[in-house]
């Protein structure tokens, strides 16, 4: 009953009282929430297992623990989540951002490497990661990012700002293509838009049903409602040979490449992430 609560003792109950509460990466999940809770790198951890805790840091562990076995996401507990390798600052009022997502970067980038100073739009920017990654490893780029909140723009200008890419981005709060100006085109479009069909809800983790931004998840009926209206869209501010990429649930590839290749566009590809899945979809303006 007396032993001290040490890093590793904390480490061992946590990872076990996540475990029985339903998380999928209770041992991570515990690294992350208690280098939070100390102030540290997960990585000190290994070093200092013996380390008794503060009272302030078991107060604080013992909070997010708590919060964690509820289902609040860890990102939004300690308020940071990596993507693409570089550090994102993210709210309840964003996305967090995926590890699927970094294949749509990875797109982008090479659909942008082949045009001297690309100009691209993020549709749909949430916490600003697409934006900001592509700004940070595309340097020549001129980036405009869209958001249809306030709230989730305030992060994402945050970030642009954490990096050093605020005079790189133009962030602009209205509906897809709505804030932009009357012509004006791009040589790549982009966007991790809502994909997820409203009766899927149910089969959604308690994590992200309970506490993501439902306007950044469900598209409507089919889920392909937000995708369908970007393509059609995007026909009239894609500058010739440029470039549409998609975010997509791998079960809409086929009616997504459909409504695309029924537009102006050509050289139609769907791409698997790193776990194998379809999970973008890139096409060509004629």
């Amino acid at each position: 009953m007396n032993e001290e609560w040490t890093v590793r003792r904390v480490l061992d109950w946590t990872t076990n009282h996540l475990k029985q509460h339903g998380s999928e990466t209770p041992r991570l999940d515990a690294e992350i929430l208690l280098a939070h809770a100390r102030g540290c790198r997960r990585i000190e951890l290994y070093t200092r297992f013996d380390e008794p805790l503060s009272d302030d840091e078991r107060t604080v562990m013992r909070d997010l623990t708590k919060r964690r076995a509820r289902s609040e996401p860890v990102a939004y507990l300690v308020g940071h989540r990596e993507f693409f390798s570089l550090d994102f600052r993210v709210t309840p009022d964003v996305l967090i951002p995926r590890p699927d997502t970094e294949t749509l970067v990875v797109e982008l980038l090479d659909a942008a490497r082949a045009i001297e100073a690309p100009r691209i739009l993020d549709l749909g920017t949430g916490s600003g990661c697409i934006a900001v990654a592509a700004a940070v490893n595309c340097p020549s780029s001129r980036i405009t990012a869209t958001d249809l909140s306030e709230k989730a723009l305030a992060v994402a200008r945050q970030n642009a700002e954490a990096h050093g890419m605020s005079d790189r981005i133009r962030f602009l709060q209205g509906d897809l293509f709505a804030p932009l100006g009357g012509t004006e085109q791009f040589d790549v479009i982009a966007s991790n838009a809502p994909y997820i069909a409203d009766s899927e809800r149910d089969s959604l983790q308690n994590d992200v049903r309970s506490y993501e931004p439902r306007t950044a998840l469900f598209a409507g009926p089919t889920g392909t409602e937000i995708l369908f209206r970007i393509i059609e869209e995007s026909a009239t501010r894609l500058a010739p040979g440029g470039a549409l990429i998609l975010e997509i649930s791998p079960e809409q590839s086929a009616p997504v490449r459909q409504r695309i290749e029924s537009q102006s566009y050509h050289d139609v590809r769907v791409i698997k992430d790193a776990a194998g899945l379809l999970r973008v979809v890139r096409a060509r303006k004629s």
